[in-house]
Order: C-alpha cells, then sequence, then structure tokens
C-alpha cells in the first residue's frame, strides 16, 4: 500500500502556444483536449500525464502521485492532518479534470501543490506521439521523475519521508544538500535540491530508445538557448540523457537507460562522485561553476568510474541491475 508513481504534472504558463509546440514537438507528447485554457498530453495509455493551464499562480500547478489501494487516501490524509497539514477531498469536478477516480489535495511545505489520486482513467484510443519515437518508459516505473528547488529541505525531507513514505536512493550534502527517493524500481521519482528557491529545477520523461534522444538532441540544437545540459550520463541512476529548456525557464531531461532497483534490498546512501560520469555539460552557468562540475567529471573519468555496462536496451540493463 501506499504511493506506487509519479502520475502526472500540471504547470501554470501564459505561453502557451510555446507549451504545446514544445511538448508535442521536442518532448514528443501527444497534445490532446487543447485550448486557451488548457492543454493536455499523453505520454502512452493513461488519460493524462502532463497539463497545462492558462492562469496566475506558482509555475507548479499539481505534482500528482499515485496510490496503490483507495484506502491509502484516507490513511495518508489522516496521517497529514494529526501533522498539522491542512488536507482536501477532491471535488468530483477536480477528479473529472485529473481523469482520476479520487483524490486528495495539500501543500508540502514549501508550498508545492501536491495531490495523491487512486485509478487514473485510461485513454479508448491508441497513444500517437508528436513526432515518431519508440515510446515512453513509463508503466509500472510512472510518469519519470521531478525535481523540485527547495527553501526549507529540512522540513521537505521528513515531509516526503515519513509522512508520505517515500525511500531514499542516494544524497548528496556538498556543496548544498540533494536527495533522491524512490517510490518504485525507478532510481528515483523525487528528488530534492537545497538551493534556496522553489518550484521544478527540472521533471525527467524516459524514452525507450536512445535514438529518440539522440534525435530530440538535433532538434534542441536547432532551436536558440533550447539546450541546457549537453548530452551526458549521470552517475547515480546511470542515465543517458540531455537538459532542454522549457518555456516556464525550468528545465526538462530527456532521458534513456535508467537503473532500475530493487525497493525491499535497497540501501540508502551518500554520494561522492559528482552527478555525471561525462558530459552534461551546464550550457547556462557561467564559467566558474561549469569547470568545477567538469573537474568532477574529469576526477571520475581518471579514477576508473563506470556504470555496469548496458548491451542495448534498458528492459536488460534492468534485469543486470535487478
Amino acid at each position: 500500500m501506499g504511493v506506487i508513481a509519479l502520475g502526472y504534472l500540471g504547470i501554470r504558463s501564459d505561453r502557451m502556444d510555446d507549451w504545446n509546440a514544445f511538448a508535442s514537438g521536442l518532448l514528443a507528447m501527444q497534445a490532446v483536449d487543447s485550448t486557451r485554457a488548457q492543454t493536455t498530453f499523453r505520454m502512452d495509455d493513461q488519460r493524462q500525464r502532463l497539463f497545462v493551464v492558462n492562469e496566475p499562480g506558482a509555475v507548479i500547478a499539481a505534482i500528482g502521485w499515485e496510490v496503490e489501494e483507495k484506502a491509502d487516501l484516507d490513511r495518508f490524509a489522516a496521517r497529514l492532518e494529526a501533522a498539522g497539514v491542512a488536507v482536501t477531498r477532491g471535488a468530483r469536478s477536480l477528479a473529472d479534470r485529473r481523469f482520476v477516480e479520487d483524490l486528495i489535495t495539500f501543500a508540502d511545505p514549501d508550498g508545492n501543490s501536491v495531490e495523491l489520486f487512486f485509478n487514473p482513467m485510461r485513454a479508448s484510443d491508441p497513444f500517437v506521439p508528436g513526432r515518431p519515437i519508440s515510446g515512453f518508459r513509463t508503466g509500472p516505473f510512472g510518469m519519470g521523475h521531478a525535481v523540485l528547488h527547495a527553501v526549507r529541505i529540512d522540513a521537505l525531507l521528513p515531509f516526503y519521508r515519513d509522512l508520505l513514505d517515500f525511500h531514499i536512493s542516494d544524497y548528496g550534502l556538498t556543496p548544498y544538500p540533494l536527495y533522491f527517493f524512490h517510490v518504485n524500481g525507478r532510481h528515483h521519482s523525487l528528488a530534492m535540491v537545497g538551493s534556496g528557491q522553489t518550484g521544478f529545477h527540472h521533471f525527467m520523461i524516459e524514452f525507450n530508445n536512445l535514438d529518440d534522444v539522440g534525435q530530440g538532441y538535433d532538434l534542441a540544437e536547432l532551436q536558440e538557448g533550447r539546450l541546457a545540459y549537453t548530452l551526458g550520463r549521470h552517475t547515480n541512476d546511470f542515465m543517458t540523457s540531455f537538459y532542454a529548456n522549457s518555456p516556464s525557464g525550468f528545465f526538462v531531461e530527456n532521458g534513456w537507460g535508467g537503473r532500475v532497483i530493487d525497493p525491499a534490498t535497497w540501501e540508502p546512501h551518500e554520494t561522492f562522485a559528482g552527478p555525471s560520469f561525462w558530459g552534461h555539460e551546464r550550457l547556462y552557468l557561467p564559467e566558474e561553476p561549469r569547470a568545477r562540475l567538469r573537474n568532477m567529471r574529469l576526477t571520475a573519468a581518471a579514477n576508473g568510474l563506470r556504470s555496469p555496462d548496458v548491451v542495448d536496451c534498458p528492459w536488460l540493463y534492468s534485469r543486470l541491475a535487478g
């Protein structure tokens, strides 16, 4: 019982046309129900994975986490309320807009709008990507992952770990605190970075085929200012990816080949090697912090750090890593 996947994300933006082009073009999502007020995007057979609404307010409109059983909603609501967190049972109209059977809503300590929901609606028609791809790695792993900026990371950590039962995968403490959490076999579905800011640092979507990422990389390079991180590979989840600047200013990671863990046996640990084996040059940063991260990658290379071999597909890697 409990939270089992990142189900959907909601974004507020007054750049609806830009988001439609970005999400359906570079990200290859399927735009459905597109109006001037809201556009919904699909990634698979789930009726909604991303929605963008044209309304004022914080950039994060919702972070939707799926629970395994309907009774989990009442259990988490009681636990949150006992800890002093205001919880609202989602009205039928909200559940219909989210395409779920039932949900509760509340805010985390940094004010991010969180929704726990049960039983997402499935679409009756096949998923049609916005550009030719082999599909996304979703299913039991959920939509992908979300990484939050944190002002009060000392409050966010116990909120997600102790009240919502998220499990720490790994963490780093210097030069700033950074925590990664899993709720299923995906190495992390949530992360938080103690940057002193709020909102998304990025969210990640994982493609089924590395070529889908590479072809997206080509598209990003053709758009002025679109590329934020060059192609690279992460040290903790082994994801090969690049990051794009979204129309709202945060990043979207386009990845492939992410690590699958066994939640029953996984032990949380502190990491020291830096974020990437290679690549992921942060094009948006000034030279000094870029050089510091670059030197961490060069040190990792000099020390011979490598991930386990991936032959040619993520499902095989998941068997090797499991």
